[in-house]
């Protein structure tokens, strides 16, 4: 009879101590498995951040009485003098030393104008790199596909009175209301948003620029280094990162990893401990058996062996059902524990990783049960026949 069929046979005889063995196992691998998946879930949450929101930076003209309307610039100061920059500091963001970790420039001009019968705030914009920045907008309707097409914020639309599909009039410039954008429960909310162009020439202000956003390629992108090259090219403004939000949630994820390491680690000393007591009980309790493989030929090796591979194979189960388990646990605890939309893959690298892990720990504990067996006295062992 070959070693691994004397293996699965000792499995069999004794299935109510080796489900418990495969069911402490589950546990401490599914446990793993839920930590480390939610973590990694949320990693990619927070990256996903970074890339909308968490690695943008404003450009605004530097100076101490700048009051606070939309990202630091208000209309009212723009008519009161602050200087305002140009489409030709735009093209020199482009020429930076890191420009190649830049996604998006996007310029904007605002303007306090008469809309309608209304006064509002209207922010000039290139619809196509705003867009691309702002990936977070739901827009009822379409984007603008012309100079005359604008979007409306959420309670710019309400005071309005207007749906997608309208008009209205800017400055007595009629304009179609192409979408209008979900409430976000920021400033955005209230502004109407039109062609840069448009604006410029509406408010003979050619080429003119109240602020700037910069969007980096990703969020490990160096802002800082960014941020000081902008502003070497950009004398007398302010550039900053907006990322305070973003970076608290980071932290957070952070933590909460450590605390899964932490408790991982207990996991597996629990979970080895649990195989280890578990088979030494088993040993103990075949000493006849062994003996008598012993007494009929078997070397040391065979019997480690056969006892290595009894643990072998309640691990490869154990990780198994493990994984499985601690799978199904992350999708149903990632969106409770995250508090964000966060979405867990089944990974199969995830799963070899829980089988290698179990099959470690199992094979570990198994050691000192395996070499206590072979060291049995075959004489002394066939006593308790």
């Amino acid at each position: 009879m070959k070693l691994h069929n004397i293996a699965l046979n000792n499995i069999r005889r004794r299935k109510a101590k080796m489900a418990f063995l495969v069911a402490g196992m589950v546990i401490g691998i599914a446990t793993i498995v839920v930590l480390f998946t939610v973590t990694g879930a949320m990693e990619k949450e927070i990256s996903d951040k970074f890339d909308q929101i968490g690695s943008n930076m404003t450009i605004v003209p530097r100076t101490e009485a700048l009051s606070t309307s939309y990202e630091g610039i208000s209309a009212s100061d723009i008519a009161g003098g602050v200087r305002q920059m140009t489409m030709e500091d735009v093209a020199r963001i482009g020429t930076i030393k890191n420009k190649e970790n830049i996604a998006v420039v996007s310029p904007k001009l605002l303007e306090t104008l008469q809309v309608d019968d209304k006064n509002m705030t209207v922010m000039g914009v290139r619809f196509e790199d705003e867009l691309k920045m702002k990936r977070w907008w739901k827009v009822d309707g379409k984007a603008p596909g012309s100079s005359t097409e604008i979007l409306l914020g959420f309670r710019a639309a309400e005071r309005l009175g207007k749906r997608p599909g309208e008009t209205v009039a800017i400055n007595g410039v009629e304009h179609k209301v192409s979408g209008i954008i979900r409430e976000t429960g920021s400033q955005e909310d209230s502004i109407v948003l039109t062609d840069l162009g448009s604006l410029q020439r509406l408010s003979a202000k050619t080429g003119a620029v109240s602020f700037i956003e910069v969007a980096a390629l990703c969020y490990t992108c160096p802002i800082e280094e960014i941020t000081a090259q902008i502003s070497e090219k950009l004398p007398g403004t302010k550039v900053s990162a907006i990322r305070e939000v973003v970076q608290a949630r980071q932290d957070f994820v952070d933590r909460f990893s450590q605390l899964g390491i932490s408790v991982s680690v207990i996991v597996l000393v629990i979970g080895s401990l649990v195989v280890l007591t578990t088979m030494m009980s088993a040993v103990n309790e075949r000493t006849r058996e062994i003996g008598i493989f012993r007494a009929i030929g078997f070397r040391k090796s065979h019997v480690i062996g056969i006892i290595l591979m009894e643990a072998g194979f309640i691990s490869i189960i154990g990780g198994l059902l493990g994984y499985l388990a601690g799978m199904a646990g992350a999708r149903v605890a990632a969106p409770v524990i995250a508090k964000m939309e966060v979405t867990v893959p089944w990974d199969i690298q995830t799963g070899l990783m829980a089988m290698g892990v179990a099959v470690i720990m199992g094979l570990a504990a198994g050691l000192l049960p395996a070499f206590r067996a072979a060291r049995q006295d075959p004489v002394e062992a066939l006593r308790f026949i």
